[in-house]
């Protein structure tokens, strides 16, 4: 399929975000025909490159997760960096994240701010338990999701620990449900 006939052409992702549930939203999006712009940090990029299973020294998963993307070093801790996102955000017709709540705010990159600069913006946040709360600022990987919600107690052998599935399907879950999410937005906007 020519890419300008997807569903999602001529819209611009903004993916501030890095392994699994942030960049496979961002994925799908790309897949469907958005233009996604994966920002990443100078210091080695998204850990994802050099996570798992290697191929001539690049992580199996980063092809997988960052196809149909392209990538834009920006260092976020420098105020020109967060200027380059800013502008980005200006056109960009949604923001995927998925840092630990609050780490955008005090860039001064939050909702807030973003969403000043560009009213019709939509913001894809994924974190383990929401942005406020009581367990905000807990740590939120798919391996605690899928731990609380049972599927590791059921997966296995009775004789042994819990053992993970194949994929990281707590982050994968949580990605697509986000996409769903995502595209609900932009129908309602």
């Amino acid at each position: 399929m020519n890419p300008s006939n997807k569903p999602l052409a001529g819209l611009t992702v903004i993916e501030l975000g890095s392994l699994i549930a942030g960049p496979f939203a961002a994925r799908i999006l790309a897949e469907f025909g958005a233009e996604v712009i994966k920002i990443e940090s100078p210091d080695g990029g998204d850990p994802l490159r050099k996570w798992r299973k290697l191929y001539e020294g690049t992580s199996l998963w980063w092809y997988v997760q960052s196809r149909n993307k392209k990538s834009l070093t920006v260092n976020l801790k420098h105020a020109a960096g967060r200027e380059i996102v800013r502008k980005l955000i200006v056109e960009a017709d949604i923001v995927v994240e998925n840092f630990r709540p609050g780490v955008l705010e005090k860039l001064g990159l939050g909702w807030e701010a973003l969403s000043a600069i560009n009213p019709g913006l939509v913001m894809l946040r994924l974190s383990g338990f929401g942005q406020n709360g009581p367990m905000a600022q807990q740590p939120g990987f798919g391996a605690i999701g899928e731990s609380m919600g049972g599927l590791r107690y059921v997966t296995g052998f009775p004789d042994r620990p819990p053992v993970k599935t194949g994929i990281s399907i707590g982050d994968s879950i949580a990605a697509l449900w986000g996409v769903i999410g995502t595209l609900m937005a932009l129908r309602h906007k």
